[in-house]
């Protein structure tokens, strides 16, 4: 391999000798400048260099006017300021001019070599040792994976599964990933025998977890305030991964109160879950209480036209309260969102405003019909990197930007999250059942029992029943359903696919954050 070529810039560069020894000891190829001018000369001359040592007050052209004719030059290369110069002003433009590192002087060689591995070998370091602590872990968590988890103690297993998944995006360390994928499908299987043992008790009020039919009286009315306004965002189809991404962001402006979490009812899709949610009640009692505004899976229209209805009548039930002023805002277009941005400052004059926004779903699906998201969306890794760069850009981020001017209670959570499935499974039912590939809602159902969860009488899971013969059944672990009939059409074209409606971590435990303005 060729030897790291370093060229550095110094005045008093003889000063140096022995560092420079000390580096040539250790296979580094370097060539030194006394000035600004001559070190800009190198760089025109020789192509090669990988790195840039630069002291900050040479006389001539300044260390940071150097650094802006390099950057000119080759604005990716690394460049070290190395100064006597601790002034903050100083040390905040050089940073600012994208140094790479910035050393004070006296520097002793092994500064100088910490600094070269950090730039040369940080990238390769970081992923060895990230392998290296996961290979550790990886033991610990199958067998965690197979204890008997409950309904926290998953909830820790998911958030410690995207932990690792995160630091394996960042190390880029492929092979220690693809093991972690096989760890999270063995995850997902015990998980799925979790839920199929556990759901029914559940609905029925035994040891429930906060689910979505309670959720805004367990997360969200608690932290209402008439001194502060409270406003709550629901991104549709938002894992616990895509929040740990857009995070970030957000803290920059609020500071995060608490990460919590509930499961999402079943079927985990819009149509039940955030119907359940602004409701405060399961779909049955939907359907029963406001029959109007319910529609079933066959039923033509909208089935979420009334979430704000829903919300109305659920704060009239529980907070008792004729003068709090609410707001509901569903953004489900870019021209919306541009309105909701240009609007922003409004939501203050509420006491809770709530902000439903349904870009990830639509990516979710776009991805499903679209081949050139199929290609920016590939895998679990670029679709939170699609979540990142979108949010970053997007009149939402925008909108909470403004919002962080002034002291706001903000909630943001999701009625459910995704899964990428790979493993069809085969369904028969009429030409009503119903569309969705992670559940099924029709008559005479047959489908592949190991497959799936079924619930005979949907009363006992709280589900409404269109016909006397009605049955639920909900796809456990990466499954997808696929009728007989081109079959090998439909599994080529949704296999790889994002989908809800089933039983999975990804889809199940959602996060919900409480932040308040920094």
């Amino acid at each position: 391999m060729d030897p790291i070529k370093i060229l550095w810039a110094d005045d008093e560069i003889d000063l140096f000798k022995p560092q420079l020894l000390f580096l040539k000891k250790k296979g580094y190829e370097v060539t030194t400048v006394t000035n600004g001018h001559d070190a800009l000369e190198e760089m025109e001359l020789k192509k090669d260099i990988d790195i840039v040592f630069l002291d900050e007050s040479m006389p001539g052209l300044t260390g940071l006017e150097t650094l802006s004719r390099i950057k000119e030059l080759q604005p990716s290369i690394p460049v070290v300021m190395i100064t006597k110069n601790e002034a903050e002003d100083v040390m905040e433009e050089a940073i600012g001019s994208q140094i790479t590192d910035y050393l004070i002087k006296p520097v002793n060689p092994s500064q100088i070599l910490l600094t070269l591995k950090k730039i040369v070998d940080e990238k390769r370091l970081v992923r060895e040792k990230t392998s290296s602590d996961y290979q550790q872990e990886f033991r610990q968590l199958l067998m965690q994976i197979n204890s008997g988890l409950d309904k926290e103690e998953w909830v820790d297993m998911y958030k410690k599964i995207i932990g690792w998944e995160l630091k394996l995006d960042e190390s880029n360390s492929e092979q220690m990933g693809e093991i972690l994928a096989v760890q999270k499908r063995e995850a997902n299987a015990e998980f799925s025998k979790f839920i199929e043992r556990n759901y029914l008790d559940w609905v029925a009020g035994d040891e429930a977890p906060i689910m979505s039919h309670n959720l805004m009286r367990e997360k969200v009315f608690p932290h209402l305030n008439k001194e502060r306004p409270t406003v709550m965002v629901l991104l549709d189809n938002m894992r616990f991964d895509q929040w740990k991404v857009i995070e970030p962001y957000l803290s920059e402006l609020f500071r995060v109160e608490e990460e919590d979490y509930f499961y999402s009812i079943l079927p985990t899709a819009t149509q039940y879950s955030r119907n359940a949610i602004f409701a405060g009640m399961w779909p049955a009692e939907i359907e029963k209480h406001y029959k109007d505004w319910w529609l079933n899976d066959s039923e033509e229209g909208g089935k979420n036209n009334h979430e704000a209805d829903l919300l109305g009548k659920q704060i009239e039930r529980l907070l008792r309260r004729k003068d709090i002023k609410w707001e509901y805002t569903k953004v489900t277009r870019t021209n919306f969102a541009r309105q909701m941005q240009d609007r922003a400052l409004d939501f203050l004059n509420n006491d809770f405003s709530v902000i439903v926004y349904n870009f990830i779903d639509m990516l979710s699906h776009a991805r499903t019909e679209m081949e050139v998201l199929k290609e920016l969306a590939g895998d679990e890794k670029a679709y939170r990197s699609l979540t990142r760069s979108w949010f970053e850009n997007s009149p939402l981020y925008a909108t909470l930007r403004r919002l962080s001017e002034r002291d706001i209670t903000l909630i943001v959570t999701t009625d459910h999250g995704t899964i990428r499935v790979n493993t069809p499974s085969r369904v028969i039912g009429d030409r009503d059942t119903s569309t969705n590939l992670r559940y099924k809602l029709g008559r005479n159902l047959q489908y592949e029992t190991k497959d799936v969860l079924e619930v005979r009488e949907p009363k006992e899971a709280k589900l409404p029943r269109p016909n006397l013969s009605s049955s639920f059944i909900f796809a456990k672990e990466d499954k997808f359903f696929l009728y007989p009939n081109s079959y090998n059409y439909y599994n080529n074209y949704y296999r790889d696919t994002f989908q809800h409606g089933g039983i999975s971590l990804e889809e199940i435990i959602c996060p919900v954050i409480r932040l308040r303005t920094r």
